[in-house]
């Protein structure tokens, strides 16, 4: 529960009993942790702290208002919105010297230095496991390994960020790194160094649980998703699921598939390819916004036509997994199933298939690469349509619900996010020639 944000939303309304009302959110909270006067002491300060800034003085303060909101536009919902958003992202950085950066829409990137690759990515834990906080650290860490091979890099260390809400019983801190140590022990990759705060200090109470993971990689050659080229084969490994197949099962009470997910059959079968002398042209794993997402971010970066054939891909996804989402008319091609894509040249296809199986792990051939653009999906003996949707598909009983709900005009809202972005792109380059200004004077 943010108070300061409920704080400031009711100050600009002119609400008169917000101090009231804040203190009754707080009591209903902590219980009786907390004393009703001691209660009414703190949200009087809060109230204090969002006036003084409610309206700050300063250039430094102006935000570039989109006038859309991360929900409307469906950021970190893997569609088509997000997608986008992501495109924006990599112009507001803007060009950075890096090998591989947010550009090529890769989930890694990647410097050289010494000779070698550094790859380098984060993965934030996924927001429904708050309340599983094992789960949450063990998926969010097996997902930040799999952007590290996918590279074709070795992880050599991790990272980890966790912030609990104030009212977190300090249990759930360490379930969530156990969760995380846990691939980290399966996987041989130490968790060396990281950060615990509280999410929004005192002005959030309750027990949210957030956070994030992130792993160092080193290669001495990438494996980049622009690399796919016409010729190529389209291979993927079997696939269970992870934070998304979780949160699925769970809130909507199939718990017992939860069980299919703990496993990192993804990290040993790209492990042994890191091991083998074969030629491998791009990997990515199977995550934003499923086949769809995924496939959609590599015909648009390398410029290619990918086509999949739908029977190949459904014999790989664990049989219990696929059963649920079809019964809950959850589309398995667009959510996130723990998969390995592998695209290579036809030539490798065979010893990439034994390499992989003699970790256990299942793989085949389930598509190909050929000049042109966008996918195609072959599927019941003629071609369906495989653009990814605006969101991944609803997986849990409020995302449907979302879906159903109203939707603003996209390309009204894309036109926002472009001026949004265009205005955090000049406040970048204000305040950084500010800077260097300053440096010239000093020196």
């Amino acid at each position: 529960m943010d108070l300061e944000g409920f704080a400031k939303r009711a100050l600009s309304r002119g609400d008169q009993d917000v101090q009231e009302r804040l203190a009754g959110m707080i009591l209903e909270v902590k219980g009786e942790r907390i004393t009703a006067e001691h209660a009414d002491r703190l949200a009087e300060a809060v109230v204090e702290e969002a006036m003084a800034t409610l309206e700050p003085k300063g250039n430094v303060f102006d935000l570039p208002v989109a006038g859309v909101t991360m929900g409307e536009f469906g950021v970190g919902s893997r569609g088509s919105g997000d997608f986008y958003a992501h495109e924006k992202i990599a112009e507001v950085i803007g060009e950075t010297g890096a090998v591989i950066d947010s550009r090529q829409l890769d989930d890694s990137g990647a410097v050289e230095a010494g000779g070698r690759y550094i790859v380098l990515t984060v993965d934030g834990m996924h927001s429904r496991l708050s309340d599983y906080p094992f789960l949450a650290g063990f998926h969010v860490t097996r997902a930040t390994l799999r952007d590290i091979y996918v590279m074709r890099a070795r992880p050599v260390a991790m990272f980890s960020d966790i912030h609990l809400a104030d009212d977190g019983d300090i249990g759930r801190l360490f379930d969530h790194l156990a969760g995380i140590a846990a691939v980290g022990e399966l996987a041989k990759v130490p968790l060396v160094t990281g950060s615990t705060l509280r999410i929004g200090g005192d002005m959030v109470i309750g027990d949210r649980l957030t956070g994030c993971v992130g792993a160092v990689g080193v290669s001495d050659r990438l494996s980049p998703r622009k690399d796919a080229a016409p010729g190529d084969v389209i291979l993927m490994t079997e696939g269970a699921g992870g934070g998304t197949v979780c949160a699925a099962a769970l809130y909507y009470g199939r718990h017992e598939v939860v069980q299919e997910t703990i496993n990192v059959k993804f990290l040993e079968a790209a492990s042994a390819l890191l091991d083998a002398e074969v030629e491998i042209h791009a990997m990515t794993d199977v995550t934003n916004g499923g086949i769809r997402g995924d496939a959609k971010e590599i015909s648009k970066t390398a410029g290619v036509k990918l086509v999949f054939f739908e029977d190949a891909m459904a014999s790989l996804v664990n049989r219990r997994v696929l059963e649920m989402l079809e019964s809950l008319e959850i589309d398995y091609l667009g959510v996130s199933i723990d998969a390995l894509l592998i695209i290579a040249p036809p030539t490798s296809a065979e010893e990439i298939k034994k390499v992989v199986r003699g970790r256990g792990v299942e793989i085949e051939t389930v598509g190909r690469v050929e000049e042109g653009s966008g996918v195609e999906l072959h599927a019941d003996g003629g071609v369906k349509e495989f653009e990814p949707r605006f969101r991944e598909s609803a997986y849990t009983p409020i995302k449907k619900a979302v879906d159903a709900g109203p939707l603003r005009d996209f390309a009204e809202m894309r036109e926002k996010v472009d001026i949004a972005a265009e205005r955090a792109i000049a406040k970048k380059r204000k305040f950084v020639d500010m800077v260097e200004r300053s440096r010239r004077i000093r020196t």
